[in-house]
């Protein structure tokens, strides 16, 4: 370890402590996580059925905007003790969040192919990084929290953040996470306070983790997507798996809905299918609340979901306490379609689906891949003008509000986990074998794996997302196959894609 730690560690301490961060968590292909949360399903909650109806949630807090900042080029150069609470900030300048450190006057921008970013300059081998060039933006945002998130169960979302980060609140460790496209949350209750609390967030351009990935992109780093508070109510829909199917005679409906719930446990849960019109298709009520609930109903004369005719459904799930008070509210838009393979053919609604489809990065000129709701409506009616029907998030999972409009807009969607490794094993002449990476090593596979996780667990209850796909371009091995597995246990509805394992099929 070039650098030492973050901050003191003694040698007795356990490595992986969940109380102290670790520079060497970089160069650790195993160490992907510390203290994050577990990936669950991107549904919204509300208090009541009229904040449901606005669809303002009042037990989020958006902590986006102008952030203090500090930039450096190499971690021995980066302001050690910057998350500490009495550290002054005069010597930080500032930065947008969400945004790229790089189009924001620091660092330098850089597009590469099938290379990494640091051939060329520097000899390294999987998982190691360069520590004389591995640029550090030290991030440190104040806050007080809004009135409707206090004496509740508090939790930190980031959004997207490229490619490892350690975050702190009030000097106090908090957690570390990889995996530059899928949201890593934090629970903070225990250490937030009454006024001014002060968020530290310390972003390292290169991990292990960016041996995979080697997209064809520009190389960002920094906080690129939203990031923001969110309080529970005491009973809370943590997770919501919901299975709309369709019989084959194509009239039919089938809706099982799998819950977990969170806190307490002594109420009730009802729930209500409505049409896009209002009209109530299916009625479930007074079930006991429980930590794993399961429910399911029958929708005749269903109406399709598909390209040509993005009909949806909504699901409201109400929880209840003991007195019969609500607690939470959240409703879930859904759709009705059959997806199957028929006589080797990809088949939706009994028919032959024929994708017109592209390959879209996340990208605006300006903004880079801290796309705005504007950018995707645009890149949506475009499509749609241009009579294309199904995109591949080549080559990561897109922002959740992407797979909403895909829904409404009946776009079909490959959903790509972010895996990308062309330039261990695609090299000019003879490739050394124990360069290719994640290949069948077995120090790789859990955090593969866990971006699968991370992907299917956020977007399973798109109508839009029909196959999901293990990456693109990282040879084969174990290690994917493990990420294939692991789709079609969770989610035999949906086909699996990869692009890459001809090259030991």
């Amino acid at each position: 370890m070039a650098d030492g730690p973050i901050i003191d560690v003694k040698k007795e301490d356990i490595f992986m402590d969940q109380y102290h961060a670790d520079l060497a968590w970089l160069e650790n292909p195993e160490v992907f996580a510390v203290n994050r949360l577990e990936a669950h399903s991107d549904h919204r909650f509300y208090e009541s059925r009229e904040e449901a109806d606005s669809g303002i949630m009042k037990l989020r807090q958006s902590l986006n905007g102008t952030w203090k900042f500090s930039y450096a080029p190499k971690p021995k150069q980066r302001k050690k003790d910057f998350y500490l609470p009495e550290r002054s900030l005069g010597d930080f300048g500032e930065i947008t969040v969400p945004g790229h450190i790089e189009l924001q006057g620091y660092g330098k921008c850089q597009y590469i192919n099938t290379m990494y970013p640091w051939e060329g300059h520097s000899e390294l081998k999987p998982p190691h990084v360069d520590w004389e060039d591995n640029p550090v933006g030290s991030y440190v945002k104040e806050f007080e929290t809004d009135a409707a998130l206090k004496n509740k169960r508090l939790f930190l979302s980031f959004q997207g953040v490229e490619s490892a980060f350690y975050v702190w609140v009030n000097g106090r460790f908090v957690g570390y996470s990889e995996d530059t496209f899928t949201p890593s949350e934090f629970e903070i209750t225990d250490f937030v306070k009454d006024g001014v609390n002060r968020l530290a967030v310390e972003v390292y351009k290169r991990s292990s983790a960016s041996w995979i990935e080697d997209q064809d992109f520009f190389r960002f780093s920094g906080i690129f997507r939203e990031v923001y508070l969110y309080a529970v109510p005491e009973c809370h829909v943590r997770d919501m798996f919901v299975h709309p199917g369709v019989l084959e005679d194509l009239k039919t409906g089938e809706l099982t809905v799998d819950l977990t719930l969170e806190g307490s446990r002594k109420g009730s849960v009802s729930a209500l299918l409505t049409d896009r019109e209002g009209n109530t298709a299916a009625v479930w009520e007074h079930m006991p609340a429980r930590e794993n609930i399961s429910f399911a109903g029958s929708v005749p004369e269903v109406h399709l979901w598909s390209g040509e005719d993005a009909f949806l459904y909504t699901l409201t799930v109400i929880l209840y306490d003991e007195k019969g008070r609500i607690v939470e509210v959240v409703p879930q838009k859904l759709g009705f379609r059959r997806f199957e393979m028929k006589d080797r053919l990809m088949c939706l609604n009994g028919k032959r689906i024929v994708f017109r489809g592209i390959n879209r990065h996340e990208f605006d000129v300006r903004r880079g891949r801290a796309v705005t709701e504007e950018d995707m409506l645009w890149d949506i009616r475009f499509m749609k003008r241009h009579n294309i029907n199904a995109v591949r998030t080549c080559h990561y999972p897109n922002q959740s509000r992407w797979y909403e409009l895909c829904d409404e807009y009946g776009i079909y969607l490959i959903d790509e986990a972010n895996l990308e490794s062309h330039g261990s094993w695609q090299k000019m002449g003879a490739c050394e074998p124990s360069w290719n990476v994640p290949g069948s090593l077995p120090e790789w596979k859990e955090c593969v794996v866990d971006r699968a996780k991370s992907m299917l667990e956020r977007d399973k209850n798109h109508a839009s997302v029909l196959i999901w796909s293990c990456g693109n371009e990282s040879y084969a091995g174990e290690d994917i196959l493990a990420m294939s597995k692991y789709f079609k246990e969770r989610d035999p509805s949906r086909l699996v894609h990869y692009e890459g394992v001809f090259w030991n099929r």
